[in-house]
């Protein structure tokens, strides 16, 4: 196993539980207790955990996993929600992509797309997203907005007020929205309150909004509110969702494909 695959692992094991042992960790992994102590010393050091006498906890009361490290988690899910998130999406709109990475595999959905290899433009993206920016800048058949900003490293999204001088000046077709949790009576939700704000105004300059969000972010509630669930025309998630959280969207009004 390489060293970013052992991080990833140690990383979502924190994560759910809270707590981790060297001795457990180094058994669960396969690796030497030696390896783990110097992984957690690494990680340490770069302030994802908080290292104890014989493991780790989490760093700080709110965790959230930088986005090079959640990549991995439910990968197959979000690849298939992406597919169908930029299947909804027609060649000439002006599409804002939020940061996250479900959006990012949306932003992957929509540069394979055939039918959008060429155009004047193809194709709008707006988005607060280095990393969305990044892999689509060079799609020259795609206008790549920036909405400007202070960048959140975690999520490699720009946030802050100056991004509301561009957003304020712009109209969009369509917002897909990454979220960190979804529930009908606490709406759509992210960890950070300045990135839930940019989100926000994404919204209230789209069209229409759709939530790209795999069945684990479904039925949970986050600090930061984006929008109400009334806000949101469709969620696009994957089949392992519960029915009855399923139903509980559509009864408030949401189109909802399982994929």
């Amino acid at each position: 196993m390489s060293r970013d695959a052992r991080w990833k692992a140690l990383l979502d094991l924190l994560v759910e539980r809270g707590r981790l042992d060297v001795e457990e960790a180094a058994a669960e992994l396969e690796v030497s207790a030696a390896t783990i102590r110097r992984d957690l010393d690494q990680l340490a050091a770069q302030q994802m955990l908080v290292r104890t006498r014989g493991g780790a906890v989490v760093h700080g009361v709110s965790y959230e996993l930088p986005l090079r490290y959640k990549t991995a988690r439910n990968a197959p899910e979000k690849q298939r929600i992406a597919g169908a998130v930029a299947d909804l999406l027609a060649p000439g709109e002006a599409v804002g992509l939020t940061g996250g990475t479900t959006t990012t595999e949306v932003a992957r959905a929509l540069a394979v797309r055939g039918d959008l290899t060429s155009g004047t433009p193809a194709l709008t993206v707006v988005t607060n997203a280095l990393n969305i920016a990044n892999e689509l800048a060079v799609r020259p058949q795609f206008k790549i907005v920036l909405t400007g900003g202070v960048a959140r490293p975690q999520s490699y999204e720009l946030i802050g007020p100056l991004a509301d001088g561009v957003l304020s000046q712009i109209t969009l077709d369509v917002a897909v929205l990454g979220v960190v949790a979804l529930d009908v009576t606490h709406g759509a939700a992210a960890h950070d309150e300045a990135e839930a704000a940019i989100n926000r105004l994404l919204c209230e300059r789209a069209e229409r909004v759709i939530v790209a969000a795999d069945s684990s972010k479904l039925g949970r509630r986050a600090f930061a509110r984006i929008c109400a669930v009334d806000t949101v025309d469709t969620l696009v998630t994957d089949t392992a969702a519960a029915p009855e959280l399923v139903r509980g969207f559509e009864e408030a009004g949401l189109r909802v494909l399982t994929v």
